[in-house]
């Protein structure tokens, strides 16, 4: 891939094999044009600002005060987004840049809503709670005037019997209170008083034993639980609740009953002893009851239309509020230079974007009216600049699969380019069914279609992992259905596509699923597995051989490509050491083993020959001098084994001693200079204010801690040749299992079910066939070879040139705050 110069005008080609060139910039800013320049600069999105006041604390900085004052503003705005929420007003989608709304406007429009929805909301607060009130005191009348009017007709009916021991001037309501009067001598007067009110039914019973307990059984209490849960005004919620009248006699009792209801917060309401005004009371509470739900209603609507009006402009107000906020917050990272009045900036841009910044400048100052422009230049450094790699939609998920195991380091070569295709086409040699890879073709196309929709939408963790996936999994499913017709399975059924099968029975008595009766009859099957082979006995040993050797070559091949990409790694930064002492030792050892026995499994293949390639590698090293005999596949192979044997044996050494004597001869002739410094012409008082803590410290060279660390490296290689190559043997073990499980839920759930001629029976069997088909082999399974396809990318491939120890580009953008959580 052709790499970036500095021009190609604004956007140039995306290139995916290095990052970005990127280059330390300063920007010296006047202050009167600060806000306005951060703010353009915050449109572009392509300046990684460097804080220049790390030694401050956040309260110390310049605009401590205005950040707090950004805070303040978006507390008011989530108020008003929670009041949105539970009124369940939704805040309309559209930005309506309206000219001329700034910070200061804001900030008292929205002091005056939020005082007048507080001022609302406690109002509304106050009438729905004396509205509640009035509910259960109207039930306290209703239900206590219950009790008094049965105490009434029982008394009618007892003096309707002519009692001659009563006296005509006692009270209708004696009934009541005949078994308090029956222990109480004729000769005193008492005086009994009573208290309503309502107790949450669930606390009834207990209310009831503790008034006995508390009072030694000398209270009377009557209870009638209410048909439908009333609002309680205290909690504001539903609660079932009964209505109670306790009568007692003395102040001290009372006192006792006071305390019982408080404790379980029953609320107590004044009953009229006057049985003639109980039905005047009612309908006085009715009447304001209807008052007040009146108010209340007028309330809301007002309410609803004071959020409604906030709503239309809430996301407009919320947008400003953040690039407010970030722009203080960046403004914060500046620092002043010697003369206070302008601020030094730093940081890292993509040299494409130069043009584009100093632009921004250029209209920045003309648009604050500043009579001093913004000085924009480049400085030299030796630190590791960030790596920024852009991508589109389609890349970005096979970008951040590589971005999980490390960030690549500046412009090393990027695993990504290559991800592409090979993180699929591992994933479908494990997953080889062309029938699931339509499955799960149709789920990827699906998701790509809803692409609009779902993007705008807030999904849950997995389905928002799914979704930024898409593109992976559409590629996984294409290329599930290429290895898929490879293995000629479909649900695990072999069809002829492409031709009929090459073999035909040889007669009458080879009725069975066998290979011993067949003959070739015709042209060999043009693409991938003859039908024939599935279901014969020597089905798994052909697979098996098959897949087992075609992992080792797919292996050997990715492991030279990183190889490989060592090479052009050290090329592009110039180190060729890593070329002579790494990377053609490294050549020369993985391919002198495991690069000859894919040589021999294709000369094998290609020649029809018998040889026994396991004898051939054991016995390569344990008696290379022997004769091979019948496992020999080519002339003067002996000589070619003891020639490889050696060259790799002489690889290790090469790969472990030269490489740090040569570091520390070379490190013994340069020396390392300043940070960085700026570019000629340049004020050197400008400069200073800008230089806080940006040096780097010369490290000594430690000798014993290279020699160790390359050591380690080598011995990693060498054991990682054989553990790498053997770990590729996994693709062939997961097409194996997969294979296998699809066999056994066709043959033993679905065939085992079509035979029985029930139609009931086939529905089940369909039923478990369509569930364990989908819960098992396009789900887990799915998950397993992704899961074993990203361990080959991360471990065996990756290992061989990637550092992975970068830092991604993180750019003052406002773009990126669309997503982000107050």
């Amino acid at each position: 891939m052709a790499e970036h110069g500095g021009g190609g005008g604004c956007c140039p080609p995306m290139d995916l094999f290095r990052s970005e060139p990127m280059h330390l910039i300063q920007v010296i800013i006047p202050i009167e044009s600060a806000r306005l320049t951060v703010s353009y600069l915050g449109d572009i999105g392509l300046i990684q600002f460097k804080d220049l006041n790390v030694e401050k604390s956040p309260f110390q900085r310049t605009y401590a005060g205005q950040i707090k004052r950004c805070a303040e503003l978006a507390r008011k705005l989530r108020f008003f987004k929670d009041q949105m929420s539970k009124a369940d007003i939704i805040p309309s989608g559209k930005l309506d840049t309206k000219a001329g709304l700034n910070l200061d406007d804001l900030e008292v429009n929205l002091g005056d809503l939020e005082a007048e929805l507080v001022e609302i909301n406690a109002n509304s607060e106050k009438l729905q709670r004396g509205y509640n009130e009035l509910v259960e005191y109207k039930l306290v009348l209703q239900k206590a005037g219950e009790f008094f009017k049965v105490a009434q007709s029982s008394a009618s009916e007892h003096q309707g019997e002519g009692s001659s021991h009563q006296g005509a001037e006692e009270s209708l309501e004696t009934p009541l209170l005949t078994d308090q009067e029956s222990t109480v001598d004729q000769g005193k007067q008492v005086k009994l008083g009573y208290i309503t009110g309502l107790v949450a039914k669930e606390k009834a019973m207990a209310f009831e034993r503790i008034l006995f307990r508390a009072t030694r059984g000398n209270v009377f209490l009557r209870q009638s639980s209410v048909d439908e849960a009333v609002t309680d005004p205290s909690s504001g919620e539903k609660v079932q609740k009964s209505v109670f009248v306790v009568f007692f006699s003395g102040e001290r009792a009372k006192s006792k009953i006071l305390k019982i209801c408080e404790a379980f917060g029953a609320n107590r309401y004044p009953f009229p002893e006057d049985l003639s005004k109980q039905a005047q009371m009612i309908t006085e509470v009715s009447g304001r009851l209807s008052e007040l739900k009146t108010t209340i209603d007028t309330g809301l609507v007002h309410r609803t239309n004071l959020l409604e009006t906030i709503a239309k402009q809430y996301e407009q107000w919320n947008d400003l509020v953040r690039k407010e906020k970030s722009i203080y917050h960046t403004l914060n990272m500046l620092s002043f230079d010697v003369t206070k009045k302008c601020l030094v900036a730093e940081g890292w841009s993509p040299i494409f974007a130069t043009q584009q910044i100093q632009e921004a400048l250029q209209q920045a100052t003309i648009d604050a009216k500043s009579q001093v422009g913004a000085i924009f230049q480049v400085l030299h450094t030796k630190e590791m600049p960030p790596t920024y790699f852009r991508t589109n939609k389609f890349t970005e998920s096979f970008q951040t699969i590589v971005d999980a195991y490390g960030v690549a380091r500046y412009q090393e070569a990027n695993p990504g380019v290559y991800t592409v295709v090979t993180f699929p086409f591992l994933f479908a040699v494990m997953f080889g069914d062309w029938g699931h890879g339509i499955c799960i073709l149709i789920a990827a196309l699906f998701l790509i279609f809803k692409e609009k929709k779902y993007s705008s939408q807030k999904l849950g963790d997995i389905m928002e992992m799914t979704f930024g996936g898409r593109y992976v999994i559409f590629l996984m499913a294409l290329f599930s259905i290429y290895t898929g017709l490879i293995y000629n399975e479909f649900f695990s059924v072999p069809f002829e596509l492409f031709s009929p099968s090459a073999y035909a029975c040889r007669d009458d008595a080879c009725s069975e699923a066998t290979t011993i009766g067949l003959i070739k009859v015709g042209d060999t099957y043009p693409f991938g597995v003859d039908p024939v082979w599935h279901g014969s006995r020597s089905e798994l040993p052909f697979l098996n051989s098959l897949k087992m050797k075609m992992s080792i070559l797919l292996g050997v091949a990715q492991m030279n490509l990183g190889i490989v990409l060592s090479f052009f790694n050290a090329i592009y930064f110039k180190n060729s050491v890593n070329v002579w002492f790494q990377f053609i030792p490294q050549m020369i050892f993985l391919n002198g083993l495991f690069g000859y026995l894919s040589f021999l499994i294709i000369l094998k293949w290609i020649t029809g020959s018998k040889a026994d390639l396991y004898h051939v590698m054991i016995y390569m090293f344990l008696s290379p001098t022997d004769d091979l005999a019948e496992n020999q596949l080519f002339p003067n192979q002996k000589t070619v084994q003891l020639v490889l044997l050696l060259l790799s044996l002489i690889a290790v050494p090469w790969m472990l001693l030269p490489k740090p004597f040569i570091l520390k001869a070379q490190h013994n002739r340069t020396h390392q200079g300043d940070s960085y410094v700026a570019l000629e012409g340049t004020d050197e008082s400008l400069v200073e204010g800008g230089h806080h803590g940006s040096h780097d410290h010369e490290e000594e060279f430690e000798f014993s801690e290279v020699f160790v660390h390359q050591l380690i490296h080598t011995i990693e290689f060498v054991l990682g040749a054989v553990s790498n190559t053997a770990s590729y043997l996994r693709l062939w073990a997961l097409s194996l299992a997969h294979s296998e499980l699809s066999t056994v839920f066709y043959e033993k759930v679905l065939l085992l079910a079509w035979g029985y001629n029930n139609v009931i029976i086939l529905g089940v069997g369909i039923i478990v066939f369509v569930f364990a088909t989908v819960g098992v082999l396009l789900v887990m399974e799915t998950l397993s070879a992704f899961l074993h396809a990203l361990r080959l990318h991360w471990v065996e491939f990756q290992n061989k040139f990637y550092e992975g120890d970068g830092y991604k580009f993180a750019p003052f953008s406002f773009a990126l705050l669309v997503n982000e959580d107050e």
